[in-house]
């Protein structure tokens, strides 16, 4: 089973909300080394804190990630694009393409190249964000990368636990973030959705349902279609 204290964690996207919080409390936790990445690297102020250049869309610097970090016990996929307004049929091609790179291929192509790193180590584990948005389509091509991100890491799951290697997916809805600053709706303070994914986590879970919108869409699923978007029975018969 997975544990922090000891590990050496790669969070993506750390310089965000969210990122941020899961290298303070992987520290706290007692991981003995972090490497924070981003596009654009920024100081920190713990020497246990590796600052990391890593473009997810970008094979090149994957590999040379891979290279500088070949001590990683536990993977955080945590990077995101979003588009400013929902749908999926008025993004440019350059917005759909960005999207599908940095949420799902991103994550995916990353979880391979350091699939033989953490198969090699005795407890290691790949902790990848969705959304609560994987299972509701009104973000448009946000959500369909997003559920074919929860979808790889049901694959990823299946394919990498006999190797030992613990994959956990977590749902959540609006994160108290710039992201959502434009919705007045219930948002998650990114300390404690970290919290409740790394307590997940070292508790061996799979998944982490982690406001009530998760486990209210969850739920829904099994319902008939129209009970989860009624505005279709608002179209045009």
């Amino acid at each position: 089973m997975p544990t922090l204290d000891g590990s050496v964690v790669l969070v993506t996207g750390a310089n965000g909300g969210i990122g941020t919080q899961f290298v303070d409390q992987a520290l706290a936790r007692g991981a003995s080394k972090v490497y924070a990445t981003a596009r654009r690297p920024r100081t920190w102020d713990d020497e246990r804190v590796v600052p990391l250049r890593l473009d997810v869309t970008d094979q090149a610097s994957v590999q040379e990630a891979v290279a500088a970090a070949g001590d990683v016990t536990v993977l955080v996929n945590n990077a995101g694009a979003s588009v400013s307004s929902p749908g999926i049929l008025t993004h440019t091609d350059e917005e759909i393409r960005a999207n599908v790179e940095t949420n799902f291929l991103g994550p995916l192509f990353l979880a391979r190249a350091f699939a033989p790193i953490l198969s090699a180590k005795k407890a290691s584990a790949i902790i990848d964000i969705h959304s609560a948005l994987s299972w509701y389509a009104v973000a448009g091509i946000y959500s369909a990368t997003k559920a074919a991100l929860w979808s790889a890491t049901n694959s990823l799951r299946l394919e990498l636990a006999p190797e030992g290697v613990h994959v956990v997916g977590v749902h959540v809805g609006y994160v108290d973030t710039p992201m959502a600053a434009h919705t007045t709706d219930p948002k998650t303070d990114p300390a404690d959705l970290v919290r409740a994914v790394f307590d997940a986590t070292e508790a061996g879970q799979y998944e982490v349902l982690a406001d009530e919108v998760s486990v209210q869409v969850k739920a829904g699923l099994s319902a008939p279609i129209e009970a989860l978007y009624p505005q279709l029975g608002a179209t045009k018969s």
